[in-house]
């Protein structure tokens, strides 16, 4: 009996022992994850402190617009680069993308509906972005321009050159969302980053899934903060243009375009899938395409081609005034 009774509280003491070890386990857990949160919190603080001070060496302008404001970047004189910049984006991305090219041409860097200090209408279309783009090249007393977008903003740019041909000297796209080959059966409605993480605590969070995600470094993240002042605008891109080629399929007329186009791809690209231009390319009339075997969305590796190949495009455009016949 007594044996009995020392097995019990034995057993007993064990089972308090084990709770109480669980209990440790967890609050050590919470302890570490709290400690790591506020680690991540504090560093990506200063990240966005140092993104705002990064922005404002840009020295960006706001155009008030019909349908709102826009906010844009004009740097550098000469033939008119209208550089159209991709998801997560804004007027510093734009202009980043083309910076190379400041010496010898002007860049307009606008951020596109919902970006960095831009509006977004009720109606946030491409057609609509490429109606606005219209009206801010009218405020610059610009004529025609060379299209130079990445990714998203893609959609923006086939937009624009198949509504204002005659504002168009060419087509750059580098990374872009693909008009499909024929019309979809179906397609995602939601094309853009889970909407939880679209903020710069999220954002900051998934950086080290960049990689195995989208095929880009971690600190990709320095240029897309901050991003809650992005948010609106990658909602957009999520929703409205990474979409509006397989929804509005038919209006896409590809075949109807009337400039000269030049296409850069890589292979690998995890964002833009190859597989998706290289079906549709043919659909580009006077078109140069010129693939990559590596080199990710950002095609990492492939500037000097890349540049060599835009420069021999744009010096045999740059008189396509009175090479087109309107």
């Amino acid at each position: 009996m007594v044996m009995n009774n020392t097995k019990i509280a034995t057993l007993k003491t064990k089972k308090v022992w084990h709770k109480r070890m669980w209990a440790y386990i967890a609050c050590g857990v919470l302890i570490a994850l709290s400690l790591f949160l506020l680690m991540q919190g504090t560093e990506c603080h200063v990240a966005v402190i140092k993104s705002r001070d990064r922005l404002a060496a840009y020295g960006a302008d706001t155009a008030a617009l019909n349908y709102g404001n826009m906010t844009y970047v004009d740097k550098g004189e000469g033939e008119v680069i209208l550089s159209i910049h991709g998801i997560c984006g804004g007027y510093d991305q734009g202009f980043d993308n083309a910076a190379n090219k400041v010496s010898d041409y002007r860049i307009i860097a606008p951020s596109r509906f919902g970006y960095l200090g831009s509006d977004a209408p009720d109606d946030p279309s491409p057609k609509k972005q490429a109606k606005a783009f219209v009206e801010l090249l009218d405020i610059l007393e610009i004529d025609k321009v060379f299209l130079f977008a990445t990714s998203a903003g893609g959609t923006v740019a086939i937009r624009f050159a198949l509504d204002y041909p005659e504002r168009t000297k060419g087509l750059i796209l580098i990374s872009t969302t693909a008009p499909y080959y024929e019309k979809p059966v179906s397609y995602q409605e939601y094309q853009g980053p889970p909407k939880f993480l679209c903020n710069n605590f999220g954002m900051w969070l998934l950086r080290p899934f960049f990689k195995p995600l989208m095929g880009m470094e971690s600190d990709t993240i320095y240029g897309m903060l901050p991003m809650n002042e992005r948010r609106d605008g990658t909602l957009i891109d999520a929703t409205v243009t990474n979409i509006d080629m397989a929804r509005s399929f038919y209006e896409y007329e590809i075949e109807d375009l009337k400039v000269p186009s030049i296409i850069f791809q890589a292979k690998d690209d995890l964002m833009a899938k190859y597989e998706m231009i290289e079906q549709s390319i043919d659909r580009f009339p006077n078109c140069i395409f010129i693939v990559f075997e590596t080199g990710g969305h950002l095609l990492v590796g492939n500037s000097e081609e890349i540049n060599k190949a835009m420069d021999e495009f744009l010096n045999e455009h740059k008189s396509l005034r009175s090479a087109l016949p309107f």
